[in-house]
């Protein structure tokens, strides 16, 4: 896969992707990430990223044309209907479709080039959404100052689901939320710490009782901590309880 992240604060990633899953992935040429600055495909000579809205309101506007330029330069044009098979222009904003693990499985499963822009201030003019964007995602109900902090989020969440890009390849499959369910609880050495211990059918060497007990558990932590996902609040149905 390869991502481009369109950005006003290129230095915000200078190390950000250098440091676990995602530096492996790289090293093994399992992704691909260039971040762009912005500000380079301003068209006046005071590189004017953003300007105020029409109609008038608080705040400022990132300007359509470094964009639209931007676009073209990565992908040869500023039609996402003649985009090529693969790519996705992803626009990180409030309004967008909430990040899930079943979204971030959907683009590593289909995406084979990504473009997130990252937006900033009041927003983005509305036509890059319009003509760019095949995508606006959002990673959450709350509002952040830019979209960089999000790219990092959809960048972490989407690599570590690539193929080979774990040291498991069972790994993702084990993650939370892959079958609707959180996470069940994990334990390693020392059997006993502080008088503490592993439960006893952790140290038993039977999988299947072994594998019983883990899903107990996250059925669990699961009414405990997220009871909408039993019941696919979501967006998406709820995990067989049986068993």
């Amino acid at each position: 896969m390869r991502i481009d992240v369109l950005t006003i604060f290129p230095e915000f990633f200078d190390r950000v992707f250098d440091f676990g899953i995602i530096r492996r992935a790289k090293l093994a040429g399992i992704v691909e990430i260039n971040v762009h600055d912005i500000r380079e495909y301003a068209v006046d000579k005071h590189k004017m990223v953003d300007d105020r809205p029409f109609g008038g309101g608080d705040g400022m506007v990132l300007k359509p044309e470094p964009i639209f330029a931007a676009i073209e330069n990565i992908l040869g044009t500023s039609d996402r209907h003649a985009y090529p098979n693969g790519t996705r222009v992803m626009l990180l904003s409030p309004q967008g479709r909430q990040l899930k693990q079943s979204v971030a499985r959907e683009f590593a499963d289909e995406a084979r080039h990504l473009v997130v822009i990252c937006g900033r201030y009041e927003g983005v003019d509305e036509r890059v959404n319009d003509t760019l964007v095949t995508d606006e995602i959002s990673i959450g109900d709350y509002v952040l100052s830019g979209g960089e902090p999000a790219a990092v989020v959809i960048v972490d969440s989407f690599v570590r689901l690539l193929p080979g890009a774990l040291g498991s390849e069972t790994s993702a499959e084990n993650d939370s939320f892959e079958d609707g369910l959180l996470d069940c609880p994990h334990y390693t050495r020392p059997a006993e710490f502080r008088g503490m211990k592993v439960p006893d059918v952790l140290l038993s060497g039977d999988h299947a009782e072994i594998d019983k007990w883990r899903h107990e558990r996250a059925l669990e932590k699961t009414r405990r901590y997220r009871q909408d996902l039993l019941r696919g609040e979501n967006g998406e149905s709820g995990p067989d309880q049986s068993g």
